[in-house]
């Protein structure tokens, strides 16, 4: 059965940090793409950053995050973070861990697992 733990959300100020983590089980890693979709309120789900499972290590980030975000993986732990830096209101959104299996689009509707979700909350 496959398993994903967020943990990371929370609220800060603009230009701050946060950093969320997707602890993922039940399916092997390395055979897969795992990140984040964001959604805010009213809007409509948005691919946000993914990683290549195992030792390819590749990243996709949506425009808006580049230079800000950075995504990570622990193989090892089966785990993928994502760290948020100089958070803007505008990032304000529930986070999704997915995952999809190699080789894939990061689209809403090519995933084949998905997280919960973690609130995210960056006040003016």
């Amino acid at each position: 059965e496959v398993h994903f733990v967020e943990s990371g959300g929370g609220l800060v100020q603009a230009g701050g940090s946060l950093r969320l983590s997707c602890a993922t089980s039940g399916f092997t890693f390395s055979n897969y793409v795992i990140g984040w979709f964001r959604q805010a309120p009213g809007k409509e789900r948005e691919g946000v950053s993914c990683i290549s499972g195992g030792s390819d290590g590749s990243t996709y980030y949506v425009d808006s995050v580049k230079g800000r975000f950075t995504i990570s993986s622990d193989n090892a732990k089966n785990t993928v973070y994502l760290q948020m830096n100089s958070l803007k209101p505008e990032d304000t959104a529930v986070y999704y861990c997915a995952a999809a299996l190699k080789p894939a689009l990061w689209r809403v509707h090519g995933m084949d697992y998905w997280g919960k979700g973690t609130l995210v909350t960056v006040s003016s």
